[in-house]
């Protein structure tokens, strides 16, 4: 029997991410929506090399702040439907205002693999990025794909099998937001992680969020 590896699509309105969902999954999807809402969602899926992958394809988000149902649904999915690879399709000729993206998901403790999208529009503009380093510095693979022209695909995923089952070592980078803060942060986690949701969330995750004053995750608290 194939193994089954689940992997969730997210990034950015305008990112390419459908084109993506489309190249991985051909003919072999169906759309419904998400429980509870009207809001579309979007499942396929394909078999490679021993493998059954599922795709989801998550709401396009600039963040995970849950001031949107289309955040909170993105959100709750990375955290609670435990995908076993998320796969950032980030923008590369406008790669800082994706990033912020990358990082919330680095904070949440998802697997991720950053899909460095439309590297042939960056070349256009002139863009030249240094994949290796800003790996290295993100602390997560990532792969270089133009997907308007099919190109990367087969890179991606067997990147995705390599972080599914554990092949590829990343580090991702943890964000450091000075020495009162972390105080903060330290003592909130310590309190978190003797609640039930810390063994569904990340407690320094959620540490940040309560700090924000996220509404979302004090409700969850609440409940």
């Amino acid at each position: 029997m194939a193994r089954e590896i689940t992997i969730a699509l997210i990034g950015n309105p305008n990112s390419g991410k459908t084109t993506v969902f489309n190249n991985l999954t051909g003919a072999r999807q169906h759309v419904g929506n998400w429980p509870g809402v009207t809001v579309e969602k979007k499942e396929g899926s394909l078999d490679y090399q021993g493998y059954h992958i599922r795709v989801v394809d998550l709401p396009g988000v600039y963040s995970l702040t849950a001031y949107s149902l289309d955040e909170v649904i993105a959100r709750n999915f990375v955290v609670e439907g435990k995908p076993d690879v998320v796969v950032d399709i980030v923008d590369a000729s406008s790669l800082e205002r994706n990033l912020y993206l990358t990082v919330q998901l680095l904070e949440m403790g998802a697997r991720v693999i950053v899909a460095l999208n439309m590297m042939d529009q960056a070349d256009l503009r002139g863009h030249s990025i240094d994949t290796p380093r800003l790996s290295h510095l993100l602390g997560v693979p990532m792969v270089p794909m133009s997907a308007n022209r099919n190109r990367g695909t087969a890179e991606l995923l067997r990147e995705i099998v390599n972080v599914a089952e554990k092949k590829t070592q990343a580090k991702p980078l943890k964000i450091e937001y000075g020495r009162e803060v972390e105080g903060e942060i330290a003592n909130l986690e310590k309190l978190v992680s003797q609640t039930e949701l810390s063994q569904r969330y990340s407690p320094r995750w959620l540490a940040v969020k309560l700090l924000e004053e996220d509404e979302d995750i004090a409700r969850k608290f609440k409940e």
